[in-house]
């Protein structure tokens, strides 16, 4: 049985409303020696925080780094005045497999842990208290996105243990990272809303297309739509329809403008369901080298960051995320990556009503055999791997791409779409692969927006398969840092060559950077610009502005990372990634105020002509 995806965020409105299931959750590790009757409530004392992961909410290092299966319970009940109306359980995201059981029968299984997914839930509801089970996986193999390096060992009693070895550089949280809601609509309700903008500069107004579908008997489908201020500016009626904004406010980056579809489906005169989309009208294209945002040519500044806080992990956290982007634009900064997946949309509405401009990414991170720090080896146009022949994430890679479009066609925000980061692309196959997914995500998108993967340092020009499919030649690259550490002047060199020869083989594509940094231990300082310093961080920074403001087809710099954040334990890392300009708590290293200045200093528009 499988969860659908849902296409609407759930809202309160005049037909609509929503039971909130956050909160304290009973919580347990699977043991093979036990089975779980799910007809009972779940045996333990001990209790999780949803929304968030729950590998530090534990002071149990075993927990912490627990692999295998794991369960959440929730009581609820039901107000009587809703029984007769359709009732869905709402998931944001499980991470990364779940299996759901209301009062002990299956509503639910999804596999996919960064996408929401639903279930109705009128039959399995019963008078009184009812109670939510959560079956959860947090494994990972060669056929999952993200990646990992799955192995399986029995202990002395003959109990299967588990081992994930993350195929990615982030720390593997688990558990229900985002809200959980059950949220009723009328029997007959609006299903889906598709809003696709044409905007006609000369005049200064807007078509708006809405597409919805409506499941139950409807008379007619009525369309409002409303300006920032709620008011109706035009209206118009069906399930294909076609609204006409005259004087229209376009969304721009760091100034943003909203409009709502207000949908309502008719019955014998009177309104049954009403569901509003907020929507922003903007044009996204490339075109001769440049990235264009509403006819003009736009420079990226921002930031890849992490879904990731103390406590929280991946939990959903909407303090930092208020903060984060206040922090972003103060830093002149108008854009970041959802690296390496589909932030939640709570985020994404939130970058709406911001202005912050957001390349959506997939969670295919981890496509490739030869997951190191020490690229050097492998960084020359013969370097070859058995990725394409061993991973086997076809399947869920599109699975992935349809749910990440269904979620986030609308969403103004969202300027392009990331098909994988730092996958073999320079491995035969790749472009085999790579293909059918770039073909399925034009295919799915209303808005067609642009389409890109972010290329390993690996995937250089002589080496990469899949050029060609992309948009927008998007760029991971560590010079001065996993190469030439500490000789800025060689890295600089190398920056400059190899940008030039992108531009020279592509000179129709615009060429950004998606990640560059280096770690750097927040308060350490060096006389000699040693590597880990803030000096360090800053003239590493100084040296990649230099040689980007010498291309002209470069369009924008992403840098790695906006803040500190956890991965897995080992040499290469004290207590996670220390690339970011901020530290975990978000306390700003030294480079921010070089960074600030840089960006506050370049406009968003027009800095290349």
């Amino acid at each position: 049985m499988n969860g659908v995806m849902k296409l609407l965020y759930p809202i309160s409105t005049d037909s609509r409303t929503i039971l909130n299931l956050d909160g304290i959750w009973k919580f347990m590790v699977e043991n093979s020696e036990k089975n779980i009757d799910v007809s009972h409530p779940l045996e333990t004392s001990d209790v999780m925080a949803v929304p968030a992961s729950f590998n530090d909410q534990t002071a149990d290092a075993k927990i912490r780094n627990y692999n295998g299966y794991f369960w959440y319970e929730k009581e609820f009940n039901i107000a009587r005045i809703l029984r007769n109306e359709r009732l869905v359980l709402r998931f944001g995201s499980v991470t990364h497999e779940a299996w759901v059981y209301v009062n002990g029968n299956e509503v639910a299984h999804h596999k996919g842990g960064f996408t929401p997914f639903e279930a109705e839930i009128n039959k399995e509801l019963i008078e009184g208290s009812n109670r939510v089970t959560v079956r959860i996986s947090n494994l990972l193999d060669f056929t999952t996105l993200p990646v990992g390096n799955f192995s399986e060992t029995s202990d002395k009693h003959g109990n299967k243990e588990y081992n994930v070895d993350e195929n990615f550089d982030f720390f593997n949280y688990a558990g229900i990272h985002r809200p959980v809601k059950i949220y009723s609509t009328p029997k007959d309700y609006i299903d889906d809303i598709v809003v696709t903008p044409e905007i006609n500069f000369t005049n200064n107004s807007a078509n708006i297309k809405i597409s919805s579908k409506a499941v139950g008997s409807f008379d007619d489908v009525k369309i409002y739509i409303l300006d920032a201020k709620k008011e109706i500016v035009c209206e118009c009626s069906g399930t294909e329809a076609l609204a006409k904004i005259d004087n229209v406010n376009l969304w721009q980056p760091l100034n943003s403008y909203m409009y709502t579809a207000k949908v309502c489906g008719i019955k014998d005169g009177r309104v049954i369901d009403v569901y509003e989309e907020p929507f922003g009208v903007r044009q996204v294209e490339t075109k001769n080298g440049k990235f264009m945002i509403n006819e003009r040519p736009f420079y990226f500044k921002g930031f890849g960051k992490h879904e990731d806080t103390y406590v929280n992990g991946k939990g959903l956290n909407e303090a930092y995320n208020v903060l984060d982007l206040n922090l972003m634009k103060k830093m002149g900064a108008n854009s970041f990556r959802t690296s390496h997946y589909p932030y939640s949309e709570e985020m994404m509405r939130l970058c709406d009503q911001e202005g912050i401009v957001v390349i959506d990414e997939t969670p295919a991170v981890g496509l490739m055999l030869s997951f190191t720090f020490d690229v050097s080896a492998m960084v020359n146009s013969s370097y070859e791997d058995n990725t394409w022949k061993e991973l086997n994430t076809q399947k869920a890679h599109q699975q992935v791409i349809r749910e990440m479009i269904d979620r986030d066609k609308n969403h103004a925000c969202v300027v392009m779409w990331s098909i994988a980061n730092e996958a073999a692309n320079y491995s035969t196959g790749a472009k085999e692969y790579f293909e059918p997914l770039f073909k399925l995500a034009r295919k799915l998108d209303p808005q067609k927006r642009p389409c890109t993967y972010v290329a390993i340092m690996m995937t250089t020009p002589e080496a990469d398969k899949c050029t060609d499919l992309v948009d927008v030649i998007a760029l991971n690259r560590y010079y001065g840092w996993y190469m030439q550490n500490g000789d800025l002047k060689t890295a600089e060199d190398k920056t400059r060559n190899e940008l030039l020869e992108w531009q020279d083989r592509y000179p129709g594509k615009p060429i950004m950077y998606t990640e560059y940094g280096a770690d750097t231990i927040s308060g350490l300082h060096s006389v000699y610009d040693e590597p880990f310093s803030e000096e360090y961080q800053e003239d590493y920074y100084k040296m990649n502005s230099k040689v980007f403001d010498e291309i002209p087809n470069f369009v924008g710099e992403q840098l790695w990372n906006f803040a500190d954040f956890q991965t897995k334990f080992g040499i290469n890392r004290v207590q996670g990634n220390k690339k970011g300009i901020f530290t975990r708590s978000r306390e700003p290293k030294m480079v921010a105020r070089y960074l600030s200045k840089r960006w506050n200093n370049i406009p968003n528009f027009d800095y290349k002509k």
